[in-house]
């Protein structure tokens, strides 16, 4: 398919229009600015900077709030999946099934460990990975099932389970953006046998820098995990497997502790704001170009993004539009994994995974940050809407 839109002005008139920016970290912490600092504060002065308290309490928090047994604090959400794999022994010769339509993390840490990646097709309307794509996937040489909770929305976890334990593999949760949503009243991380959560400063649970969390209910996994995380060590300097450096800084735990108190607040807004572009966009002049996303029955979004599919190739163009009314917009995944160059010899070509590659020429997210103004949304409902009025009359003559 291609992006090549049909010409369309993108002069703005009058007065430079104010920014509205993708994302704007700065907005969601400097109300909260007084009580991060004091938090840090607390931690420099113990001294406490690895295994503080302030990591002990954050852990004790998210298992709670995963509805899971045990949380462990890690370095980065890319670091959630490398030892979540490491700890299901996955390594040389394993094949671990997972989307092309996610974030490269998820592929780079299987093939980290030696293993090769296997790619699945997603559904068209939630960008998951489609559970009947997986079945045809499974092989002698499966080792584990890696769905994605893209754009923080549930994969189809029932159907995804129900192979898994047919087929007696582990299903681990990269729920690296979607830390508080729920799958038919179930919270993420605890759907598999491991979820895997990000705290990279753009998700909807944001740091001051990298960290993770890895949870599970499983006592001997989570232990596993803790070991691994720490050099493969227990006690210091005896060390039972090879491990890594990955522990989760006590200042980024004492920052994290003071926003987790507000995510379902920031859910909720981010919700207010995903079903206000519904309706203006399924309502307006947007209808004919943009399709909004879907939330799958039984699942609630975090909405870690906004993601509209743009029709007939006007994407590219679309983007353009906003760009030049200073509207931020950006493009979440444009290249799928299996066609990248680093994965050439796994010998996949164009049109393997058409719902995939559909979806990379199509998509495009939105402003959707908790702090999104109204009158900001207004601004981008209304460029989208007169894009969308533009092209549909150039199209027509």
């Amino acid at each position: 398919m291609s992006n090549t839109a049909p010409v369309v002005s993108l002069s703005t008139a009058g007065a430079e229009p104010v920014p509205v920016p993708l994302l704007d970290i700065n907005r969601q912490n400097e109300p909260l600015r007084d009580e991060i600092l004091a938090a840090i504060t607390e931690v420099v002065d113990t001294g406490a900077f690895l295994k503080g308290p302030a990591v002990r309490d954050l852990e004790a928090e998210v298992a709670r709030l995963c509805g899971v047994g045990h949380a462990v604090g890690c370095a980065s959400g890319t670091d959630a999946i490398l030892v979540a794999l490491m700890a299901h022994g996955v390594g040389p010769g394993d094949e671990v099934i997972l989307p092309s339509f996610t974030f490269f993390a998820t592929a780079g840490c299987v093939s980290r460990l030696g293993a090769t990646p296997v790619f699945a097709d997603i559904l068209p309307d939630t960008f998951n990975i489609d559970p009947a794509d997986i079945a045809r996937r499974i092989t002698p040489a499966t080792k584990a099932i890696l769905p994605v909770h893209l754009f923080g929305q549930a994969a189809d976890m029932d159907a995804i389970n129900a192979l898994a334990a047919e087929h007696g593999l582990p299903v681990i949760e990269d729920a690296a953006q979607a830390i508080g949503a729920d799958y038919h009243g179930r919270p993420i991380g605890s759907l598999g046998s491991i979820g895997c959560i990000s705290f990279y400063p753009t998700k909807n649970l944001g740091g001051m820098g990298d960290g993770g969390m890895i949870t599970t209910d499983d006592a001997e996994l989570a232990s596993r995990m803790r070991i691994l995380c720490d050099h493969g060590q227990e006690p210091r300097y005896y060390h039972h497997m090879v491990g890594l450096n990955s522990r989760l800084d006590t200042i980024q735990a004492a920052a994290l502790g003071v926003k987790l108190k507000r995510l379902a607040g920031y859910a909720a807004a981010r919700g207010r704001h995903a079903a206000r572009y519904n309706e203006a966009f399924d309502n307006g002049a947007a209808g004919a170009v943009v399709t909004t996303p879907v939330e799958a029955p039984g699942c609630s979004s975090v909405w870690n993004q906004y993601t509209v599919r743009v029709a007939e190739g006007r994407r590219d163009a679309l983007q353009s539009w906003l760009s030049e009314r200073k509207i931020g917009a950006a493009i979440y995944y444009p290249v799928p994994l299996h066609l990248q160059n680093c994965f050439a010899d796994l010998g996949y070509q164009r049109g393997d995974l058409p719902h995939t590659e559909r979806a990379a020429e199509e998509v495009l997210s939105l402003p959707v940050f908790p702090e999104l103004t109204a009158e900001e949304q207004d601004r981008v409902i209304d460029a989208v809407n007169a894009y969308a009025a533009v092209t549909s009359v150039r199209m027509a003559a």
